[in-house]
């Protein structure tokens, strides 16, 4: 009597998990019997895809030519249009932080000009700063009528304050 593999609750096997072979996609180059598990083009102009080895990947990207059979002016169109594209790339906030060199994200700076700070500030900086403003803006310190905005604008602070309280760009710069 054989026994099953999958007993108890939950079903440790899951349904229909009876093992059977799983199917692989061959090697496109021909003669080859590795597993194809790299994608290369077959055109520039296709979407429609070789499968190779490892090994045989590397041999077909070495030896193929996205320009090839273009006129020099086909040529030069597709690389204004490649420019182009990335022109634009380039005008997108995940480019600028990049290429500002800062250590700061985004949200840190945000956070530091809440703050009225720069960029170099040092984290006892950071701290004085946001006792001084948390002082000005906390609602016992504003009663009345000033208490609403007071509160709005301590919750701003004490936001940006935790931001860069987590922010690690003083262990980044040592």
């Amino acid at each position: 009597m054989s026994r099953s593999r999958s007993w108890g609750f939950p079903r440790w096997g899951g349904y229909g998990g009876e093992t059977q072979a799983q199917k692989t996609r061959g090697c496109d180059h021909a003669g080859c019997t590795h597993p194809g598990a790299h994608p290369a083009p077959k055109s520039r102009s296709s979407d429609e895809k070789y499968w190779f080895c490892q090994t045989h990947a590397a041999e077909y990207n070495r030896s193929w030519n996205y320009f090839s059979g273009m006129s020099y002016d086909d040529m030069m169109r597709a690389a204004e249009a490649e420019a182009r594209t990335a022109q634009s790339y380039k005008q997108t906030a995940a480019w600028s932080f990049a290429e500002s060199g800062s250590l700061w994200t985004p949200e840190e700076r945000r956070a530091l000009g809440l703050l009225g700070l720069e960029e170099e500030a040092s984290e006892d900086e950071i701290k004085s700063r946001y006792r001084q403003l948390a002082k000005q803006f906390h609602p016992d310190s504003n009663p009345g009528e000033a208490a609403a905005d007071a509160a709005a604008k301590f919750h701003v602070i004490h936001q940006a304050y935790a931001l860069l309280r987590r922010s690690d760009v003083h262990k980044r710069r040592a």
